[in-house]
């Protein structure tokens, strides 16, 4: 299963994947292709079944569809639709959990429903949605949903109840952002990591009890990419608008809690985030595929080509979707950029970061949605 935004540890990786290596003799097989509407919403997959957000001329509408066939199986209206110059449409990636799957509009319609028949079972309307819409995506923390929103406050951290969406905490005031919450076991602690508009904190995630910040403003408060979680103790951060890339540290016995590793201009994620593979990090530099050190964040190499492209991590290998639907499969190695083949998935802009289940790859953009097979 891709059960949320990134995967199943919301890092950009497919752990248990096994693909073919070489697509220039067996490239990627379509299963099926069709129509969906606007949005840039990611796609999960439970079991048999495929999530993700789209759009009409009115509404906004989470939608569940057969994987293996892409048949349609029920759609669920959210809210009003969003309209803005860059793209239409939800921006936010729904998360299942169990029977239940939540999903989030543009303007902040926030719905549980069921995974069976999309019945709903709660709603909760967030406020003040930013100006490119609400795109972090929910995340499932037991009993908790944790959203990055605002609702009567200037917070914008919310944990709900997630089988009633009463509201059980929220916290750290700020400029909203667009990056999406991750909790993880980082320096001994399990906590809760929020990238706001001008900064990174982490929290408790029982309460909200913020534990320590460390600031990170761009020049238009529009943080996207999510924090990315270096075990045991590292976090590494990146955004766009000329602000470059950093790696942290959590020291919670020390008078400073966050050690600045390293900071530079070397990665600027705009929003899609890097992955990791062993002791390097790969992601997007704006329109340029890198390859960069852990330690210290030396460049390896770079690849032009792609523009403003998206991937994810399995079996050793990077899948990479470029922003003109370009798919390829890339050698996660440092000494150079291999390619392993490619093929057009794709026509236009595609922004949408791929889906890996199984062996089945799912790839979206503002007009269609595909299902292609890539096991070995």
């Amino acid at each position: 299963d891709w059960p949320q935004w990134r995967g199943p540890q919301r890092d950009g990786v497919a752990p248990a994947a096994s693909l073919r290596h070489d697509w220039r003799q067996q490239p990627p097989r379509e299963l099926w292709r069709r129509s969906i509407g606007e949005g840039y919403s990611g796609i999960v997959v439970a079991g048999r079944r495929l999530f993700t957000l789209d759009c009409d001329e009115r509404s906004e509408y989470l939608v569940a569809l057969d994987a293996a066939s892409g048949d349609e199986l029920w759609r669920l209206a959210l809210g009003q639709r969003f309209d803005s110059s860059r793209g239409n449409g939800p921006r936010a990636t729904p998360a299942v959990d169990g029977d239940v799957v939540y999903a989030l509009s543009a303007l902040g319609d926030l719905h549980a429903a069921r995974v069976d028949d999309g019945r709903g079972l709660w709603h909760v309307k967030l406020r003040r949605p930013p100006s490119h819409g609400y795109a972090g995506s929910p995340l499932v923390d037991g009993e908790r949903l944790i959203v990055l929103g605002h609702l009567d406050s200037d917070d914008t951290v919310l944990a709900l109840d997630k089988t009633s969406g009463e509201v059980l905490w929220s916290a750290l005031p700020g400029p909203l952002g667009y990056a999406s919450p991750v909790v993880a076991e980082l320096a001994g602690r399990r906590q809760l990591l929020a990238m706001i508009g001008d900064q990174l904190a982490g929290l408790e995630p029982a309460d909200g009890t913020v534990l320590w910040r460390y600031p990170w403003p761009t020049s238009y408060r529009v943080n996207a990419a999510d924090p990315l979680v270096l075990p045991p103790d590292r976090i590494f951060i990146s955004s766009s608008y000329d602000q470059g890339a950093a790696l942290l540290r959590l020291r919670p016995e020390a008078p400073e809690p966050v050690e600045v590793v390293w900071r530079s201009r070397v990665m600027k994620n705009h929003f899609n985030g890097s992955v990791r593979a062993g002791d390097y990090l790969y992601g997007f530099d704006n329109g340029v595929l890198k390859c960069i050190a852990v330690a210290g964040g030396e460049e390896r190499w770079r690849q032009r080509g792609f523009g403003k492209g998206s991937l994810i991590l399995a079996d050793g290998h990077l899948v990479v979707l470029g922003e003109r639907g370009d798919l390829a499969l890339v050698e996660a190695r440092p000494e150079a950029y291999v390619e392993k083949g490619r093929v057009k998935a794709l026509i236009g802009r595609s922004w949408t970061s791929p889906t890996l289940a199984g062996s089945w790859l799912f790839v979206r953009n503002q007009q269609e949605i595909a299902g292609l097979e890539v096991g070995s």
